[in-house]
């Protein structure tokens, strides 16, 4: 396949993860001004301000643009010099990303994390859904390419095992697009774990797949979490058994997503760009495209050039 055509797919991943990002934050209101949302299933008035979830994404873009795969030290730069402070990042990520801008290589900063331990956040596996979508062909490109991605900010087995499993999702969703099959809840996420090391985010990732049918949403969150924790492991299970519920459904999917409470942009986002690899951009609704905030030029300016 041509760069062009894998660039594409990337694209529309980003515009689900970013729309999803979008409307996910808008969640973080009051309850008496988004429970009407919720249970209506009422899409908040625009505009729709996007977090670090999809500015860190636009990052990887860029990446995948100029360099036709995720160069570490390039990557770490770009999240460094269009850091923002007023998109929600967590707090430690503030940390590493001022480091990395006042000079210090993103391996010493990134294995420094919480006693040398590397984070298992969810920021890598928030941003990994376009890395899935551009190597959906090669699914072994696509683990080696996810954990490069993911090593620039989270060094933990976990942080990266949330990573490769939202890419892996992404891939696959994909594939099953091109291959005109809905894969049942179960297949979906099967086809995802196969691959996954062993990790909690693996073994709470096997759990979901026997979660196809339940009566309970509050039993799944008990079960898988919801990002609460804002770690890997705590939130690409739920988020993942939401793209098998509604791989179909691009609205289904994330209302569902924002259901569980928890860390709704992060999990929006995850779930948006997963599914848009499903649906393509003709699946996301036209409505909340223009309500997302507008996406800068620069993570796409050198995509042109591809071949």
């Amino acid at each position: 396949m041509s760069r062009n055509f894998a660039l594409q797919r990337a694209r529309e991943a980003l515009d689900g993860l970013s729309v999803g990002d979008a409307f996910g934050q808008c969640f973080f209101q009051p309850a008496e001004r988004s429970d009407p949302w919720l249970s209506q299933r009422l899409a908040p008035p625009g505009p729709w301000p996007y977090t670090d979830d999809t500015q860190m994404s636009l990052s990887v873009l860029q990446a995948l643009a100029a360099d036709a795969g995720i160069e570490c030290d390039a990557l770490a730069r770009s999240l460094a010099r269009h850091y923002d402070y007023d998109r929600a990042y967590g707090p430690s990520m503030h940390r590493v990303l001022a480091r990395i801008a006042a000079g210090e290589h993103w391996r010493e900063v990134a294995g420094s994390s919480f006693g040398g331990a590397g984070s298992y956040g969810n920021g890598a596996a928030m941003r990994a859904a376009p890395v899935g979508a551009y190597f959906c062909d090669d699914l072994d490109a696509a683990i080696e390419q996810a954990t490069r991605s993911a090593k620039v900010t989270h060094l933990h087995p976990e942080g990266i095992a949330g990573a490769v499993a939202v890419t892996l999702a992404a891939a696959h969703a994909c594939r099953f697009r091109a291959a005109g099959v809905r894969p049942s809840h179960a297949r979906f996420l099967a086809a995802t774990i196969e691959s996954l090391p062993a990790s909690e985010v693996r073994s709470k990732l096997v759990r979901a797949q026997a979660l196809e049918r339940t009566s309970s949403l509050d039993h799944v969150v008990a079960l898988l979490g919801n990002g609460t924790l804002i770690s890997a492991q705590d939130t690409v299970p739920y988020a993942l058994w939401c793209c098998a519920q509604a791989l179909e459904d691009y609205p289904a999917a994330l209302w569902l997503a924002v259901a569980a409470g928890g860390d709704r942009d992060t999990l929006g986002a995850i779930v948006g760009g997963v599914v848009a690899c499903f649906v393509g951009a003709q699946g996301i609704p036209a409505q909340w495209l223009e309500r997302r905030e507008a996406l800068p030029a620069w993570p796409f300016e050198t995509d042109e050039a591809a071949s």
